[in-house]
């Protein structure tokens, strides 16, 4: 017996890939559905078929994104040996990934809901939360570099946190302002320029 209805004559997958690309261009409210069903090659009820709806789809894009382009804070805190090191290749990683001219300017999670109607305060919530999720894993690695030896024992490790993932999302929002790589790049040299009066270590 054949299967039951007809199968989807599109790439779920690379459907998904592309609608993340509309909202990190034109953020969550700016996407409307005609953008994303136009870059995503389908129509309005394959769409809702596939995904249920705009904000799962959202939700499903931010994933994909943190899997891909938006995972390099995760890498550079995970793979180097100091506090130090992760801290600032985790700054010079983004700063290439948010001026990638092939790419949308900037962080998806940074700039997708900055403004929001009350009708999307999940997903503003939801991207919220993914940002204290990443100033998590920031505190979690100063505080490593505190029990490995490498960040002083009386090092202010919240502030420093906070310090460095603003200097992050400071850089998003400058990429998206058509400040270039360099430019960037400069910021992050001062940055770390400030690293051993926090640190407590030379």
């Amino acid at each position: 017996m054949s299967p039951r209805g007809r199968p989807r004559a599109f790439d779920r997958d690379a459907a998904l890939r592309e609608a993340m690309y509309v909202f990190w261009r034109r953020g969550y409210e700016g996407a409307s559905i005609g953008d994303l069903t136009s870059a995503m090659g389908i129509n309005s009820p394959s769409l809702y078929a596939a995904f249920g709806c705009k904000e799962a789809l959202f939700r499903e894009a931010v994933e994909l994104y943190g899997r891909t382009y938006g995972g390099l804070t995760a890498n550079a805190l995970a793979e180097e040996p100091t506090a130090r090191e992760s801290i600032e290749r985790m700054l010079r990683d983004n700063v290439r990934g948010y001026t990638e001219p092939d790419l949308p300017s900037g962080c998806m999670v940074v700039h997708a809901a900055t403004n929001f109607a009350v009708a999307n305060q999940g997903v503003h919530d939801f991207l919220v939360e993914q940002r204290r999720d990443n100033h998590r894993s920031i505190l979690d690695r100063v505080r490593r570099g505190q029990s490995e030896g490498d960040v002083s024992a009386e090092a202010d490790a919240d502030t420093m946190a906070l310090f460095y993932e603003t200097v992050l999302y400071g850089l998003s929002v400058q990429a998206r302002d058509g400040v270039g790589q360099e430019e960037l790049k400069s910021v992050v040299d001062s940055a770390m320029l400030v690293w051993p009066a926090f640190a407590g270590r030379t």
